[in-house]
């Protein structure tokens, strides 16, 4: 017996090691690859559209400090945190960059830089921009754009959930996760709702800045400080909402922790599926998040997906989803990983407001490590933890509706409670 286990563990070392070595092929040439399609897809912009409408992601620093943005209401870049860059945005590590770096040869071309364009814009979109319906219809108030947010409000007989029918309803805002929308939340949970919180829950699905039916600046850095200004614009102003349940997916967690940390007053609860969490004392840590959530692995198939997409985006990926790949690029990084650096000041926010702090994940998630959400209660002891059997990253609410939403419900009834 002792044998075969000996044995076993041999074999499991030896394969290890051969997608190890078969990874670093692949992704060298991937490396490679990008290389060559920065300077193409640069070029087909320049050509097509008369000029590049952003900086190069494989430079540095440099254009950054011309870099405005064009968000509704959101302020010009500045170094604060939640409007600071991530490292990660123009800092991943590409060996043929690298090499070419230390050559002193710049990827950049000087193309045909604001000559004419080749093609007229799409519905005022890009070539590589998705320009049907959903994906433009944020255009026709473009002077004044706001999230597009899919509410569903308590009906008229309120029912005893809260045991009082005086009592306010509960208002509820839902944020979504990477390449998703609101329909994550609406085709999962407000189907699901018992009659009790259909009566007294006020229910916020919002689709992200750059995501779903809601605007996608073209310009936008989508740092952590433009999603909270959109959704306050958006949500919390318009439906002058002065308390609320918080319940997000994935990336939306981020977000989540960054909204309740600014109004830890208002905040009754957050609930945070799947969080993508990394302690904040390493002054890499959006390095660490892009390594352990996008780490150069071929293996299993769902890690080689995101590693992919972040470390060589390609638009076709992005467009087949309502969101451009812009919008995603900037989030991946901005919000994912530059959000790792001020997520424990978030946690210590809401740690020191008593806000209740719940967190469900799969045991089984290859996306997000489980260590985040043991990670989030040792920051914030009285952080509940509830783990899910054998659920992975979709599949911790896919699959499992009914007793998703029956898990918030008690968790929004036992805070109503409380207030």
């Amino acid at each position: 017996m002792a044998t075969l286990v000996q044995s076993g563990k041999w074999i499991q070392k030896g394969l290890e090691i051969i997608i190890a070595a078969i990874s670093w092929m692949v992704f060298l040439f991937l490396d490679f690859l990008e290389v060559f399609m920065c300077i193409f897809y640069r070029l087909l912009d320049e050509f097509l559209e008369g000029k590049a409408y952003s900086s190069c992601y494989c430079m540095e620093l440099m254009e950054e400090k011309e870099k405005t943005g064009d968000c509704h209401h959101v302020a010009q870049v500045e170094v604060d945190g939640e409007s600071e860059l991530s490292e990660t945005l123009h800092r991943r590590r590409n060996f043929f960059r690298g090499l070419l770096g230390s050559l002193g040869i710049s990827l950049v071309p000087k193309g045909w830089r604001n000559g004419e364009s080749f093609l007229q814009m799409r519905n005022g979109t890009r070539w590589s921009d998705c320009g049907c319906d959903s994906c433009v219809e944020w255009m026709k108030n473009a002077d004044d754009p706001k999230l597009h947010v899919v509410v569903q409000e308590p009906q008229t007989e309120r029912a005893s959930w809260v045991d009082s029918k005086e009592r306010e309803a509960e208002n509820v805002i839902f944020l979504h996760g990477f390449l998703s929308s609101s329909s994550f939340w609406t085709e999962t949970v407000f189907p699901n709702l018992s009659e009790s919180a259909k009566q007294n829950c006020r229910l916020f699905s919002v689709d992200l800045l750059g995501f779903g039916r809601s605007p996608k600046p073209r310009d936008c850095l989508y740092t952590l400080k433009d999603h909270l200004e959109m959704i306050e614009y958006s949500v919390i102003g318009p439906y002058q909402l002065n308390s609320f349940h918080l319940v997000a997916h994935s990336m939306g967690c981020i977000i989540a922790l960054a909204l309740a940390a600014k109004h830890s007053k208002s905040v009754k609860s957050i609930t945070l599926i799947a969080p993508p969490y990394f302690s904040s004392l390493r002054e890499d840590a959006s390095m660490v998040a892009l390594e352990r959530l996008a780490a150069k692995r071929l293996w299993p198939p769902l890690l080689f997906g995101s590693s992919f997409m972040s470390w060589n985006l390609h638009f076709t990926f992005i467009d087949l989803t309502r969101h451009t790949h812009h919008s995603a690029w900037h989030t991946m990084h901005n919000v994912i990983c530059g959000g790792a650096k001020l997520a424990d000041k978030y946690l210590e926010t809401l740690r020191m407001a008593k806000v209740k702090i719940n967190v469900i994940q799969g045991t089984r998630d290859q996306v997000v490590p489980i260590e985040c959400s043991i990670n989030i209660q040792k920051q914030v002891q009285e952080a509940e933890i509830d783990k899910i059997a054998n659920a992975n990253h979709g599949s911790v609410v896919l699959g499992r509706e009914k007793d998703f939403t029956r898990d918030l419900e008690r968790i929004w009834s036992s805070v109503a409670d409380l207030h």
